[in-house]
């Protein structure tokens, strides 16, 4: 089998959709021998940040010496990002290989008339690689809630539940209590649980799972101090306090964790001062001009994006490529983003649920009826409509992203977003 045959078999699998358990997972596993039995995870959930926590622990315990597995998505660019090993991409060849030897066990291991859904298979695609790879520690990403999802066959270290917010409302319940409730379907008995869920009503709901399952609990309500820190300064690469908050909820993991998974606070400094995370206020330098990339895809996305914003540029005038996914809470989203900006170039996504880049202007130009507000079709003609603008945010979905990491020349790969799109079933 080679790359591209692979590409197109996991293609097929997203055209089916997505659906929540973990029977078929646990069987695709037992069939590929349970590789999830020779590894350590920490298990990682949440509405927002889990990503950016993914990261920042991966490079501490790197720093630590660690051989450390990261599993995330979706992905930006390419596939591959979803499985790293020391933050170097799984290569195509072994993309090939792992395709080719979960569909043999999936055929004999699983009812032909029930295959697994995408997720399910790349889940167990990592589970083999990290093991494969005698990582040392894998940091270990929910897909969408905890309870039900793919990646909670596991026994972690630690379970991670970062900020919790309105997201996804249609699988996982309509208030922070309910969508809570489902992220902390990763508590597993007397496993340690950190939270950095802000909302009283989310904390309540993770801390009485964690007191059920007598697991220690740990809330971290604390931003991470970059000023003031032992050493002098520290300098997190990611920017805004929401990052800081990010940052806190990792450091109290290692701390956490220090007798399984010691960890010098050298190493734990250089970790974050050297964390690199793509899309998640991503800032580069292009023909002398600036380019802000934030994958801000919901409303507490986008608010934390807008602070991040005021702090990092205050009373300076910025240009906007935006664009949202009609599923989304974007009329609020909208809103907290048109004062920010003097001008704004919307933008369809490339995905089916994507928003009319017109009802997008329509909303920017009521909350900010002073700027200039332009739709277009495709990403390349909404940056060529700002390109005498010096500094320029792109924001909204991690699709816009990804795009525009590609248009902006700052991706090496070819791009293989359409694997991202899903549509779950209950």
């Amino acid at each position: 089998m080679t790359y591209a045959e692979a590409m197109a078999y996991l293609h097929g699998l997203a055209m089916f959709g997505s659906r929540f358990g973990l029977e078929t997972t646990r069987r695709l596993a037992e069939a590929a021998g349970n590789p999830q039995q020779q590894l350590r995870f920490i298990h990682v959930a949440g509405t927002n940040g889990k990503g950016s926590t993914c990261a920042m622990l991966e490079s501490i315990y790197r720093a630590a010496g660690l051989r450390v597995g990261l599993f995330t998505s979706p992905h930006l660019v390419s596939f591959r990002e979803r499985m790293q090993v020391n933050r170097q991409l799984i290569s195509e060849a072994d993309v090939a290989r792992l395709v080719q030897a979960v569909l043999k066990d999936q055929r004999s291991g699983l009812d032909p008339n029930h295959p697994p859904t995408l997720f399910e298979f790349v889940t167990v695609m990592a589970l083999r690689y990290f093991a494969e790879q005698r990582c040392e520690l894998v940091i270990w990403e929910t897909g969408l809630g905890g309870r039900l999802d793919a990646t909670n066959i596991v026994t972690p270290l630690a379970s991670v539940i970062t900020n919790i917010a309105l997201d996804h409302q249609q699988w996982l319940g309509d208030t922070l209590a309910k969508i809570a409730a489902e992220k902390a379907g990763i508590i597993k008995p007397h496993v340690p649980v950190f939270s950095g869920a802000v909302a009283p009503e989310a904390e309540l709901v993770i801390r009485s799972t964690a007191e059920q399952n007598h697991a220690p609990f740990t809330h971290v309500t604390h931003a991470l101090e970059t000023d003031a820190s032992a050493g002098g300064p520290l300098t997190l690469p990611l920017p805004g306090a929401h990052q800081r908050r990010n940052a806190a909820l990792a450091v109290a993991v290692v701390e956490g964790l220090q007798q399984q998974l010691p960890v010098s606070q050298a190493a734990l400094r250089h970790g974050l001062e050297t964390v690199h995370w793509a899309g998640r206020f991503q800032r580069a330098q292009i023909g002398g001009r600036e380019f802000v990339l934030d994958g801000a895809h919901n409303l507490d996305g986008v608010q934390a994006l807008a602070a991040a914003l005021r702090e990092t540029y205050p009373d300076q005038r910025l240009a906007l490529v935006v664009g949202m996914l009609a599923d989304k809470d974007w009329e609020l989203m909208a809103a907290t983003l048109a004062p920010l900006g003097h001008r704004f170039a919307t933008v369809r996504v490339s995905s089916a649920r994507t928003l009319e880049p017109t009802l997008l202007v329509a909303a920017l130009q009521r909350a900010n009826p002073s700027a200039q507000v332009t739709a277009h079709a495709t990403v390349a003609d909404a940056l060529a409509a700002v390109d005498t603008e010096p500094r320029v945010v792109v924001a909204g979905s991690l699709y816009l992203i990804g795009e525009a990491l590609e248009k902006l020349g700052l991706a090496t790969v070819p791009g293989e977003r359409e694997l991202n799109e899903w549509q779950p079933t209950r």
